[in-house]
């Protein structure tokens, strides 16, 4: 009959073929806003292209001119680039050792079966919560609270244990801790809520199999918790070193830009915007394409680091292998 199919005309569905013409758009929107940026990016570092009040001086080839004047001392010995890179370093850990402390604990806590905390839901909403705070928002509300005219000054005054003189943004370390705050309290819900995710996709067995062992809560957590958790914890590590080193909005909008008390706040990026502004745009690139390598370089080695512990302590955990062992028999 007509309405039969033969055996041989039968069309099968290339399943295949499909799921590359789904991921197609993602990488024309990568090469297109992101590859060629990146590329582009090199090629303008090599150039000197500023402009001098009305005239333009270049784009001329200048070769590596501008990284070898980015690694110059200045005239008291002071290399810029390595001073803001330390500026930007020591304000991320500053930030980041509380945030995944705390992190940790708390997810631990939530996802803990001997607590069996309630209203999981609501305390992940409140702590992700300062997260959804646009950052210059957040900025502008801790100056107005330690500005000069701001509460927190009037009532230090008022107790007597500052006097108007002082002034929080006049010293380093103050205007520092500042950032860290900002930096870790923005951040540390959402890594509380991704540390929570691995937590929870870890077999529950093993951590019955511990406690029926008489494993108290320290050797469940960094016998296994820890060790398990570890690829999670890599990614959230190196996530968050990576937005540390592009540091920008929260100390600019603090300091207006200006890295106060003398440029001990001042970034990386903010370093690179300061060139952009004048649009020194070979500069600009050279910065650029440091902080790429250097991302890249750091990341790598906290990568291969982590990734070779969790691999050790990993191989065959204690509790793991007795309940195996208790499986099988």
């Amino acid at each position: 009959m007509k309405d039969q199919l033969k055996p041989g005309k039968l069309k099968s569905v290339s399943y295949a073929k499909w799921g590359y013409i789904f991921i197609i758009p993602f990488f024309v929107v990568y090469i297109g806003f992101t590859l060629i940026p990146q590329f582009l990016t090199l090629y303008n570092s090599l150039f000197e292209n500023y402009r001098v009040g009305l005239n333009q001086i270049g784009p001329n080839y200048v070769g590596l001119e501008n990284y070898k004047a980015l690694f110059t001392a200045q005239s008291d010995g002071t290399i810029l680039i390595l001073k803001y890179t330390a500026n930007t370093m020591i304000m991320w850990l500053m930030g980041a050792v509380p945030q995944f402390v705390i992190a940790l604990l708390l997810a631990v806590f939530f996802t803990s079966a001997r607590l069996n905390i309630k209203g999981q839901g609501f305390f992940k909403t409140v702590i992700y919560m300062p997260n959804l705070i646009m950052a210059a928002a957040f900025s502008m509300l801790i100056f107005t609270l330690f500005s000069k005219v701001g509460p927190i000054q009037l009532f230090l005054e008022q107790q007597g244990i500052i006097d108007h003189s002082f002034d929080f943004f006049a010293y380093r370390i103050s205007v520092r801790s500042m950032v860290a705050f900002m930096n870790f309290l923005m951040w540390f819900g959402n890594t509380t809520i991704v540390l929570m995710a691995g937590i929870m996709g870890i077999d529950q067995s093993i951590f019955e199999s511990a406690t029926i062992d008489g494993a108290n809560a320290w050797k469940v957590f960094f016998r296994i918790t820890l060790p398990l958790l570890m690829p999670i914890f890599v990614y959230c590590l190196i996530t968050a070193m990576i937005g540390g080193i592009q540091m920008f909005d929260v100390p600019q909008v603090l300091t207006k830009g200006n890295g106060l008390p003398n440029e001990t706040t001042r970034t990386l990026v903010m370093y690179l915007n300061g060139y952009l502004g004048g649009k020194n745009y070979g500069m600009a690139g050279a910065i650029s394409v440091i902080i790429f390598i250097m991302t890249g370089v750091l990341g790598g080695v906290v990568y291969k680091m982590l990734s070779a512990q969790y691999k050790e302590k990993t191989s065959a955990p204690k509790y793991h292998r007795k309940l195996q062992r208790g499986k099988e028999a």
